[in-house]
């Protein structure tokens, strides 16, 4: 406790006041109100006894106790704090050294190995990590930086001669076949991509980067253009790699065929993986998809904004990241079980929800969510029906719809 020495004494200028005289038998000035404990009792008062001023010296030395006893605990716990991030950042550096020395020279022959599959798991180091992604995703499409300048210098001309909207147009024109109109929603896109960051936005050091990567992108699909969500992909991508290979990363991610499927707005595609993913949803966490059943809570809901901005926007952006580790390792398959992972991590509040609230809870995830706790329970799914695996069950229910989930189908 922190007391003053008291300075003000009784004088011709300086009454004694009455609080004065009531403390005259105290060296100190209490700053806090804790101490007050100790004053004797206005004059107008009875006096304490001294078994109640025993009593009220003994609160205040308990209390004072208990004060020091959590200012402990508190330095411990940053203590322990410290402790854990340097920890972290050692095991991080540690974990780099390896990807950069015995990892990614010999790619081709280790990539799969059961030992870099386990670290892959654990989350990629921050320094290596573009480039593990540039690998995992490949270019198949062989992208090259020459053709990104070429698509870029396209996609300025189209500024150029696109005339300013002055209200936001919209973007339900998702099956028509040239998107490089769809050039002035960047715009308005790229302002709400991870505002909280303030680098993308208007002045921001990477406003012109993702401006630039989602321009030459509608200008080199003008069939698919550019589809709200796109901006957080690709802003991820620059936060890891140069704008050229972000570029080339951004177009072959885009063409797998599940994204390819959500972007170009495929209903009859984009229901198969509702339906693959109930299927899965049913056989890991019955009770709750029951729950959601009986609520009539259909996968549409909450999936289509993870799955477009691969969980960048829904997941809080490290965590994202460790996501987007294992996507690039298992592809498609590993976005409908981390979702499975989520409803698992919260089944219990979920369960107690009705249809409006479960609805808000999952569009608006919480914004600390552990992730190795998420990672325990995105392990504990498994993704195999009656001996059928992933890409099995969606083959099946392309080839027979029929036998997709009754809750979906309107």
């Amino acid at each position: 406790m922190e007391y003053e020495t008291k300075s003000g004494r009784a004088g011709p200028g300086n009454p004694t006041s009455p609080r004065q005289s009531v403390r005259k038998n105290l060296d100190f000035e209490p700053l806090s109100t804790t101490a007050l404990i100790l004053e004797d009792r206005p004059a107008n008062l009875p006096a304490k006894s001294a078994e109640e001023a025993q009593k009220h010296r003994q609160q205040y030395e308990e209390m004072v106790a208990q004060a020091k006893k959590r200012e402990l605990k508190e330095a411990q716990k940053r203590k322990k704090q410290l402790e854990d991030r340097c920890k972290l950042e050692e095991s991080i550096g540690t974990a780099a050294q390896t990807w950069n020395q015995d990892i990614l020279p010999n790619w081709s022959t280790v990539c799969t190995s059961r030992r870099v599959r386990d670290l892959w798991w654990q989350g990629i180091p921050p320094s290596v990590r573009g480039k593990v992604w540039s690998l995992a995703v490949g270019n198949e499409l062989n992208i090259t930086h020459e053709l990104y300048n070429i698509c870029l210098a396209r996609a300025k001309e189209k500024w150029k001669t696109s005339p300013a909207h002055s209200s936001e147009p919209e973007i339900e024109d998702a099956g028509s076949s040239d998107r490089e109109s769809s050039l002035e929603l960047i715009k308005l896109d790229i302002s709400r991509t991870f505002p909280h960051l303030c680098i993308f936005q208007q002045g921001g050091p990477y406003h012109d980067v993702l401006h630039s990567i989602l321009g030459a992108y509608t200008c080199y699909r003008p069939d698919v253009g550019y589809v709200q969500g796109m901006s957080f992909i690709a802003a991820v991508l620059i936060l890891n790699l140069d704008t050229a290979d972000a570029f080339i990363a951004f177009a072959n991610l885009l063409n797998k065929p599940c994204q390819m499927a959500f972007f170009r707005v495929d209903h009859s595609l984009m229901l198969t993986y509702f339906s693959a993913f109930e299927v899965f949803f049913e056989e890991n966490l019955p009770k709750l998809f029951a729950h959601f059943k009986k609520n009539n809570l259909t996968p549409d809901i909450y999936l289509i904004d993870w799955i477009f901005t691969l969980y960048s926007k829904s997941l809080p952006l490290d965590l994202a990241c460790r996501v987007w580790d294992v996507f690039c390792r298992d592809g498609e398959e590993f976005l409908f079980c981390t979702a499975l992972g989520l409803l698992r991590l919260y089944q219990d509040v979920l369960t107690c929800m009705d249809f409006i609230h479960m609805a808000q809870f999952l569009t608006r995830l919480p914004d600390l969510i552990p992730a190795e706790q998420l990672f325990q329970h995105i392990a504990a799914i498994h993704m195999t029906s009656r001996n059928r695996k992933w890409a099995q069950v969606l083959q099946a229910l392309q080839k027979d719809p029929e036998r997709g989930s009754p809750v979906l189908k309107r």
